[in-house]
């Protein structure tokens, strides 16, 4: 059983017994290899998302009619990756065994690892998909393990060969991409090919990872890592709308970091996401 948080997403404020979906921020950001910040999504979104509405016209579905927990932002300790990524598991792993889908709000990539732990000790064969503008696939980044830049190496590391799917990949080294071939399905640049991973993945469980840097910059400048070249929000917007075909275990979304976007305009995008991921997965 979880506490309410006081500060919560708008329409997410249900009682925990009666979630489907509950929300938690994991505010970690200590492995950023270019401009920190991240650790600041979670608070931020929670309070830019009264400037949307709970309905949606694009799927004519209405936060209200749903029933999501937000249970706040874990305390995380800043100089320990490992301590941070068992808080994440162990919050993780509560809500699982009370029968609910966990909805992470990072922080950085990184985070991602501690809820995969959890996910893949309930559920066998699962499969991840995973937007971003990084592969994410180094082995150790500077001779660390435990690090954004590594993070779907060490999910690999758990769920195997063949069971991570990849989108909108348009940055990493040579050895990354060397890596995918091999052990990932890798969909360059764009997500063109959800559909045919959707069906391919059929009713597996699913653990669905989003690093907002997908998004072209020009959307959405407020993140750690900019790379040009990337998606669109109506790109996006159509690729979270199919999620409805997967069988969703756990999920997050990460790498807004709001300082970098004074405007705002990021975090109002990164809310609106949200809303229409937990629209269409509800």
């Amino acid at each position: 059983m979880l506490d309410k948080n006081i500060s919560t997403f708008i329409g997410c404020d249900c009682d925990y017994d009666d979630a489907n979906i509950v929300l938690f921020g994991a505010p970690f950001d200590s492995t950023t290899s270019f401009r920190p910040g991240t650790r600041f999504a979670s608070a931020a979104i929670r309070s830019e998302s009264f400037g949307i509405e709970t309905y949606s016209p694009y799927q004519d579905k209405d936060l209200l009619d749903i029933k999501v927990f937000d249970s706040g932002d874990l305390e995380l300790p800043f100089g320990s990756p490992e301590q941070a990524l068992d808080d994440i598991t162990l919050r993780t792993w509560t809500i699982l065994e009370d029968g609910k889908i966990p909805f992470m709000i990072g922080g950085e990539h990184l985070v991602t690892l501690g809820a995969v732990r959890a996910v893949a000790k309930k559920y066998d064969d699962l499969h991840i998909i995973h937007f971003d503008a990084h592969a994410d696939l180094r082995d150790d980044y500077l001779g660390v393990k435990l690090s954004h830049a590594c993070v779907l190496h060490r999910c690999h590391d758990i769920v195997g060969d063949n069971k991570i799917f990849q989108f909108g990949i348009r940055s990493g080294d040579r050895e990354e991409f060397e890596f995918a071939k091999a052990h990932t399905y890798m969909h360059k640049f764009d997500l063109e090919t959800l559909d045919e991973a959707i069906k391919k993945i059929g009713d597996k469980p699913v653990y669905f990872t989003l690093d907002l840097d997908v998004i072209d910059p020009s959307e959405f400048p407020g993140t750690g890592t900019p790379e040009a070249g990337g998606v669109s929000f109506k790109e996006l917007l159509k690729a979270a709308k199919s999620l409805s075909g997967l069988n969703i275990v756990g999920l997050d979304m990460n790498e807004l970091s709001p300082v970098y976007d004074q405007t705002g305009r990021s975090t109002a995008l990164a809310c609106k996401i949200l809303r229409e991921i937990l629209l269409a997965i509800s």
